[in-house]
């Protein structure tokens, strides 16, 4: 059972799994800071940074803070944005560029095609 579990962590697929992780959670600073510190302020320029979070209403005594929610899924879509538009589409182009070009595969002869090559040849014998 232990040789088993020892097998199971040291896989490759787990050990790139983790390192993937960490460099996400890495990344995901990087991502964080760039928004709040570039794309925030460019967008406070022309309407004001997106903050809902004093939005609340109150039920019984209980307060449903709603605008927090608000100001995360917005944080969210903008961090999107920038993923997308910073990360991905980079990516991509930089992809296509040293992309190999595939040769199409050669298509396999039709059934008519195989039935005048063997009549060519029989042909060709004689």
């Amino acid at each position: 059972m232990l040789s088993g579990f020892q097998k199971f962590l040291l896989r490759g697929n787990l050990i790139d799994l983790a390192v993937g992780v960490i460099i996400g959670a890495a990344f995901s600073g990087v991502v964080k800071t760039f928004t709040e510190g570039v794309i925030m302020p460019i967008i406070g320029i022309f309407g004001g940074v997106p903050n809902f979070d004093a939005l609340q209403f109150t039920i019984n005594g209980s307060i449903f803070k709603y605008g927090t929610f608000l100001t995360a899924l917005v944080s969210f879509a903008i961090t999107a944005a920038v993923i997308y538009f910073f990360v991905i589409t980079p990516f991509n182009r930089l992809m296509e560029r040293f992309k190999r070009e595939e040769k199409p595969a050669v298509a396999e002869p039709s059934n008519e095609e195989k039935l005048l090559a063997e009549i060519r040849d029989e042909l060709r014998r004689r």
